[in-house]
């Protein structure tokens, strides 16, 4: 018979932990307990508490911040499962001396010191800075869009928002007249009843929600000064579409320096759009940066690097006028590289018996050619065989000159081949054609038409350009990754810009410590 070592439930066994034991030296743990203790300034944190005379003791921001900061980099960002790891992993215990803080104190804790986070980020980045961990020679400029503790479910325009009131209301009212037809008729059935009765409760709070919303806000504007639609639950976050379909989040933006990618600077944005944010990452991580010995700015000398997302004229002016040396992509920066003109036959091929949705080609629509004009006649009819009325005879466009006709809007609204004929099945105007009636030629000693747009295609279009630009992925891709895949901090727990941005701001410090703890401690 096979024998055992024996085991007893009933046994006591006293064991004596040293927590300072416990934080080996060579971890992570051990980097953060150490810059905290001795480098970080925390007394940015004394100016929360009005406990000097009266009150309870509080918990030391040292200790909360030691905790949070361990927790992030584990992927752990609930304060309910950061308290838990505090009474039940011997690492959390040894790091906050178990004192096993509540989960209302760090949610606290995290949310209200989105202020002081930003000064600490600052004092890590000088830190990095110290270690030579920043090469100040090229910064990558890029941005990642990450959902919000907000549901896209309660976005829309005011006039989206209040007709979805009005529906609501009128769900209720319906019930409501239920019940009292079923009133007049007999003793209703208990069960459904009651499930439709909570049903009431649930839709009036949600109708009075909205209401409540568009008694205190405004319309919100987007850039070009036109309605955006805005979130009930999170009025800063916005509705943006990614890879993954639309979501309601931020776009946490990061300026990387090239050497050990080290964040210079983070902020997150409610915004989908990147145009226009540029600047502001610039102007913020040069103030984060100390100046050099000769007094000259960190931007004076480094060159920026930023995808299409920011490409727009008054950026392009900005950096003109700053004289930075920028290399920013357009929209059409691939379709000119002559190392992608062979990209189209290496795509995605489907299994075999794999169904794709093949989108549909211009080409199935009605072109020019397909509409017979006399130009001498000065006429045109579509392929339905309706007659187009003539809109302009000679219209110049550029160095072309066309003659227009459009359709009538009686035969185009009826018209069965309208989906084959226009755009989109949503427009509304009728379908216009232009003839090329002559090309002019080009104007002698025209002077050129170059503005900040042409300049900066010319010089991403060079060998050069080509050569720095390709350095962008490397820099500032590795960021997203580590914080997203390899962290697992893929969203925004928070509700607001000003706390979003301080937890964007969290997780970026987190990102620098790592580079301190991988190549500043051995120095």
């Amino acid at each position: 018979m096979p024998r055992f070592i024996d085991y007893d439930y009933n046994q006591t066994v006293l064991l004596p932990v040293a927590f300072e034991n416990q934080i080996l030296p060579g971890t992570f743990e051990h980097t953060v307990h150490y810059l905290i203790d001795h480098q970080l300034d925390l007394s940015i944190f004394n100016g929360k508490y009005k406990n000097d005379d009266s009150g309870r003791p509080a918990y030391d921001p040292a200790i909360l911040l030691k905790i949070v900061l361990l927790a992030y980099a584990r992927g752990v960002t609930s304060s309910r499962r950061i308290a838990r790891l505090c009474e039940e992993n011997v690492v959390f215990m040894a790091i906050s001396a178990d004192s096993r803080p509540h989960f209302t104190t760090i949610a606290d804790f995290i949310s209200g010191s989105h202020e002081q986070i930003a000064a600490l980020f600052r004092q890590v980045l000088l830190i990095c800075d110290q270690m030579g961990l920043i090469g100040r020679e090229m910064f990558a400029v890029d941005g990642c869009k990450m959902p919000s503790n907000a549901s896209k479910e309660w976005s829309g325009t005011q006039a989206n928002l209040k007709k979805k009131a009005d529906k609501i209301d009128r769900a209720v009212r319906f019930l409501l007249g239920k019940h009292r037809e079923e009133d007049r008729r007999g003793p209703p059935e208990g069960s459904r009843r009651e499930r439709e009765e909570r049903q009431i409760e649930k839709l009036q709070k949600a109708s009075d929600k909205i209401k409540a919303f568009l008694d205190r806000n405004e319309a919100r504007l987007g850039r070009s000064g036109k309605e955006v639609q805005a979130n009930i639950t999170d009025p800063d976050s916005a509705k943006m579409k990614t890879g993954h379909g639309v979501i309601q989040g931020y776009t946490g933006v990061v300026a990387v320096d090239a050497k050990h990618q080290v964040v210079v600077h983070a902020e997150a944005f409610g915004t989908g759009q990147e145009h226009g944010l540029l600047e502001p990452m610039l102007e913020q991580a040069e103030k984060n940066l100390e100046p050099t010995a000769t007094g000259s700015s960190a931007l004076d000398e480094a060159k920026v690097l930023a995808d299409s997302g920011f490409h727009c004229k008054e950026s392009l002016e900005h950096l003109e006028e700053r004289q930075i040396d920028a290399y920013v992509a357009d929209h059409g920066f691939r379709a000119r590289d002559p190392r992608f003109a062979t990209a189209s036959r290496h795509k995605y091929l489907p299994a075999p018996g794999e169904r794709i949705k093949v989108p549909k080609s211009s080409r199935e629509r009605y072109t020019v050619a397909d509409f017979r004009v006399d130009i001498e006649q000065r006429t045109c009819v579509c392929p339905a065989g309706k007659t187009l009325w003539l809109r302009c005879a000679r219209g110049r466009i550029g160095r072309q000159i066309f003659m227009q006709f459009q359709g009538h809007k009686a035969d185009c609204t009826s018209c069965q081949l309208r989906p084959q004929c226009v755009r989109s099945v949503t427009q509304k105007s009728p379908r216009l054609v232009n003839f090329l009636l002559e090309s002019l030629p080009p104007e002698p000693n025209a002077p050129a038409r170059e503005n900040a747009l042409t300049r900066m295609r010319h010089k991403i279009d060079s060998t050069l350009g080509r050569y720095y630009y390709g350095m962008r992925l490397g820099i500032v891709e590795p960021v997203f990754g580590h914080l997203r895949e390899n962290l697992g901090l893929d969203r925004f727990t928070l509700r607001g810009r000003p706390k979003v941005d301080g937890q964007w701001k969290l997780m970026a410090m987190l990102h620098n410590l790592t580079k301190i703890h991988r190549y500043g401690m051995a120095t």
